[in-house]
C-alpha cells in the first residue's frame, strides 16, 4: 500500500480517536443527570478504535498510536520505513482534533477558558491525576496497560487469529483499559492522544504549562510498554508471517 495513503489513514484515524474520546470527556461526561461519566468515556475511546479498525484497518492497520506503531515494529509487523510517517500522521491527527475541539468550545461562553484552565482532559500525575496518584503509580499503570494493549493487538491481528474479530477485541481492550486508568492518569496509553491536548493547553492556555511538563511520562511509559510487548510477542508466540506492503 502507498505510504501516502497509510499516512492519511493514520491521520484520520487518530483524529477520530482524539475527537471522539477527548470530546466525550470534555463535552459529555459531566452533563447533569444524563452525562456519560467515566464509564461512558471509556466506551467512547473503545468505539473510536472499533470503528476505525474496520474503516481504515485494511489501509494502514489502524495503529492510531505511536506506541502501537513502535510495538508493531518491535514485533516484526511493519517495515522500518513506515514508522516515522505513521508517528507523524498520528501526532498531526491528534493535534488537529484537539484544536478543533477547542474551537467548538469557543462557541459557548467561558467554556474554552474553563477547559484550558483545567488542562483540556490532559493526562497527569500527582495533583493533576484525577484521584491524585503518584508519578510512579502512573508510570507503572501506563506501561503495564500499554504492554497488555499491544499484546492484544498483536494477538488479535495474528494471521492465526479468527478473521474479522480483531477490531472488536482491540476496541474492547481499550475500553477496559480506560475503565481501570481514567482515575489514575486520565488514561493515555497513547503518546499522540496525550500530545494533542497538552500542546493545545500550552499554546492557548495562558500560562497552563503542567500538561507539557508532565507529557514525558505519557510518551516514555506507553512506548516502553509497547516495545516490550512487541519483543515478548515475537519471542514467545511468533510464527513467520510476511510483512505488509
Amino acid at each position: 500500500m502507498d505510504i501516502t495513503k497509510k499516512f492519511f489513514a493514520e491521520l484520520l484515524g487518530t483524529f477520530w480517536l482524539v475527537f471522539g474520546g477527548v470530546g466525550s470527556a470534555i463535552y459529555a461526561a459531566g452533563v447533569p443527570d444524563v452525562g456519560l461519566g467515566w464509564l461512558g468515556v471509556s466506551f467512547a475511546f473503545g468505539l473510536t478504535v472499533v470503528t476505525m479498525a474496520y474503516g481504515i484497518g485494511h489501509i494502514s492497520g489502524a495503529h492510531l498510536n505511536p506506541a502501537v506503531t513502535l510495538g508493531a515494529f518491535a514485533g516484526g509487523r511493519i517495515h522500518v520505513k513506515d514508522v516515522v510517517p505513521y508517528i507523524l500522521a498520528q501526532c498531526a491527527g491528534a493535534i488537529g482534533a484537539a484544536f478543533l475541539l477547542w474551537f467548538i468550545a469557543t462557541g459557548k461562553a467561558d467554556m474554552a477558558t474553563t477547559l484550558l484552565q483545567s488542562g483540556f482532559a490532559s493526562n497527569g500525575y500527582g495533583e493533576h491525576s484525577p484521584e491524585k496518584f503518584s508519578m510512579i503509580s502512573v508510570i507503572v499503570t501506563e506501561a503495564v496497560l500499554t504492554f497488555v494493549f499491544v499484546m492484544v493487538i498483536l494477538g488479535a491481528t495474528d494471521w492465526r487469529a479468527p478473521a474479522g474479530m480483531g477490531g472488536l477485541a482491540i476496541g474492547l481492550c481499550l475500553t477496559l483499559i480506560h475503565m481501570v486508568s481514567i482515575p489514575i492518569s486520565n488514561c493515555s496509553v497513547n503518546p499522540a492522544r496525550s500530545l494533542g491536548p497538552a500542546l493545545l493547553t500550552m499554546i492557548m492556555g495562558d500560562g497552563v504549562t503542567w500538561p507539557m511538563e508532565q507529557l514525558w511520562v505519557f510518551i516514555a511509559a506507553p512506548i516502553g510498554g509497547a516495545i516490550l510487548a512487541g519483543v515478548v510477542y515475537l519471542a514467545l508466540f511468533h510464527q513467520r508471517q510476511p510483512l505488509e506492503d
